[in-house]
């Protein structure tokens, strides 16, 4: 579950990002859920009216979650994370030696939630 000042919202940018869908919500801004056409696992959004971004990495509002996202194609996961509305944040450093570079990086969801995507290693 993820807090979120407006969880409809929220749950429609993950909806979108994972090809998912919004399945339940109590009032706008209330409860929201999005999950997979099959399947029951989803994530759960919950309206939290005192909800302040994290700072992570910086500590001053620490992080309440963190997701990962395993993607084949990175640059193209990156455009679409960005055109639903998702930040870079810089991370990994540019800096990082290329396999660290190359594997994931870290973005910020539209309420600043911190997550992933992270290449998927060949099978």
């Amino acid at each position: 579950m993820l807090d979120a000042p407006h969880p409809a919202e929220l749950a429609r940018f993950y909806a979108g990002m994972l090809g998912w869908q919004v399945v339940e919500t109590e009032g706008e801004d209330e409860w929201a859920e999005t999950r997979p056409a099959v399947g029951t696992n989803g994530i759960a959004f919950q309206r939290e009216p005192d909800y302040r971004a994290p700072t992570w990495p910086d500590a001053t509002v620490p992080q309440q979650s963190h997701l990962d996202f395993g993607v084949d194609d990175l640059e193209q996961a990156e455009a679409h994370a960005i055109a639903l509305g998702a930040r870079k944040t810089g991370l990994p450093d540019p800096a990082s030696p290329a396999g660290v570079r190359d594997s994931f990086r870290v973005y910020r969801d539209p309420v600043g939630h911190p997550f992933c995507l992270v290449r998927r290693r060949a099978s």
